[in-house]
């Protein structure tokens, strides 16, 4: 069963390509915070931005070194379902133990077209792979129904798993009730992940965390209390990280010479830039994702510096694992030379 706490791992990147090694750390991190698996090329992977050949490596090189140690489910979502079978090819032939679809973006397909022209196929394909539908209507534009999961659920015994991120409570209720109690449903958004384990009309089982890639021991503790009834234990777990939850879209308001503007850094930049910060390995977003506004990076710092002074046992394994001064890297300046734009 999948349960627990997935990252959607960063995929950290090297001016000219892949940094094959740091992978390899952010991985081994990943495993000794005791993650239960690991998504591969996700959207917090940039997914968009890698050619098919880098993101059928990342895959191939994370369900090589978790093999038998974590789970390793593969991002082989696309708005094109012959792509999406050849990537669920390779990644089942490299031992991904789940495939991870997102609705097809932009083309917009309707929840009965999602059902039957694009999971259903992938689910006959490979009957022995967990297949867990993306439902993220904010970011694709389109939606898979809860009354579709329940008809996937009910025809594929591998189709029994969703991540959910619609951020509407209401459909994740629908889904539980349509669904049935044994359904999987995996959070989708760190900041809803409390509400949605607590809440017994929805009963998640977990989360697929971007917060995870900074803080894997301390979400997995978190989503542990909640699956054993601790409840108090979590809440305070859950107060505590709230703020690291938040950075996952930093809005900030900037001026230019025709009036302020909303500036909005969307997933992964925050999280790769605050990575970078402490000395992890992330490189920068791939274009056309650039970098934070100086108005942003003064919010992401201050988030991580009040963290580190109320909670400094959450990023103590950052400090263990890859040697660095967590107080000296929030704040010496030339640790973030070069983050974010030099004015609008």
């Amino acid at each position: 069963m999948l349960t627990g706490t997935y990252t959607a791992l960063v995929t950290p990147f090297k001016e000219d390509g892949l940094d094959e090694e740091g992978l390899e750390r952010l991985v081994d991190f990943q495993m000794q915070n005791r993650v239960s698996g690991i998504l591969a090329v996700g959207t917090t992977g940039e997914s968009p931005t890698l050619t098919w050949n880098e993101h059928n490596h990342v895959i191939e090189h994370i369900a090589k070194r978790t093999e038998g140690k974590c789970l390793c489910i593969a991002g082989v979502g696309s708005n094109n379902t012959g792509e999406s079978l050849e990537a669920s090819r390779h990644a089942a032939n490299f031992g991904a133990d789940a495939l991870l679809l997102v609705d097809p973006y932009y083309n917009g397909p309707s929840s009965l077209e999602i059902r039957r022209e694009y999971v259903e196929p992938i689910a006959k394909a490979f009957p022995d792979k967990q297949i867990i539908p993306y439902v993220i209507p904010g970011r694709t534009g389109t939606q898979l129904l809860p009354e579709d999961l329940a008809i996937l659920h009910k025809g594929y015994d591998n189709v029994n798993t969703v991540k959910e991120a619609t951020g509407d409570i209401e459909n994740m209720r629908r889904t539980r009730e349509c669904c049935g109690p044994d359904y999987i449903i995996l959070s989708g958004d760190d900041g809803m992940t409390p509400q949605m384990m607590a809440d017994p009309s929805v009963k998640a089982s977990g989360v697929i965390s971007v917060a995870s890639n900074i803080v894997p021991g301390a979400v997995s503790d978190m989503v542990r209390c909640f699956e054993q009834g601790r409840q108090e234990a979590a809440e305070q777990l859950a107060s505590a990280l709230q703020p690291l939850f938040d950075l996952v879209t930093v809005k900030t308001i900037e001026n230019t010479p025709y009036g302020d503007v909303v500036f909005r850094a969307r997933n992964p930049l925050a999280t790769k830039t605050l990575m970078s910060i402490l000395g992890m390995p992330s490189g920068k977003c791939r274009p056309p994702m650039g970098k934070l506004t100086q108005n942003a990076l003064d919010k992401v710092l201050a988030v991580a510096r009040k963290m580190h002074t109320d909670h400094p046992e959450i990023f103590k394994p950052i400090a263990e694992f890859f040697g660095v001064d967590v107080e000296e890297r929030l704040n010496t300046p030339s640790n973030w030379e070069g983050l974010c734009y030099k004015g609008y």
